[in-house]
């Protein structure tokens, strides 16, 4: 199981350098134009992201989750976004590179944002969750890049599979 999570943490990253790379190159204009996403545009998708792993990084720690709403905009400047999001991926990949089977088989206990109830879930429950809600909004990222970029790269967690055994 630590090898997948490890796995994960790696594709994460890897995949949220390839957004990075996408959104250097559009306009301040095109990375907030509202496109109908959950969290508007890119720049506010891209920012979610960070707001969410944060506090899924504090109830990792048992730690205080940060107090800003799931669509809170912690950057405005998008070349300081995509600097807090590698350091960001960075601490992720520590994270799991961490962890062992006792933990991953243990428990994490945390208030919701959305839910002001005490949840304790199994940590590789949690971790499956955080991944995929990472490939969700990166999905949206990418079909709000298509639409004003005319195209964007794949961010399939195959071609990353393929992009290591080389």
């Amino acid at each position: 199981m630590k090898a997948h999570f490890e796995m994960m943490a790696a594709y994460n990253a890897w995949a949220n350098g390839r957004v990075a790379a996408m959104v250097h190159g559009l306009s301040d204009t095109a990375q907030r134009a509202d496109l109908g996403a959950f969290f508007r545009s890119i720049h506010g998708t891209l920012n979610h992201l960070v707001v969410a792993d944060r506090i899924w990084l504090a109830r990792f720690h048992g730690t205080p989750a940060p107090d800003v709403p799931l669509n809170g905009i912690l950057y405005k400047d998008s070349v300081d976004l995509a600097t807090a999001r590698r350091a960001l991926d960075a601490e992720i990949v520590d994270y799991v590179r961490e962890l062992d089977d006792a933990a991953l088989a243990g428990t994490i206990s945390y208030t919701p944002v959305t839910i002001p109830e005490p949840v304790t879930q199994p940590l590789s429950s949690a971790l499956a969750h955080f991944f995929n809600h990472q490939t969700h909004h990166r999905g949206q990222i990418h079909a709000m890049m298509t639409r004003q970029a005319g195209e964007a790269a794949p961010l399939d967690l195959l071609f990353f599979q393929r992009e290591r055994a080389q």
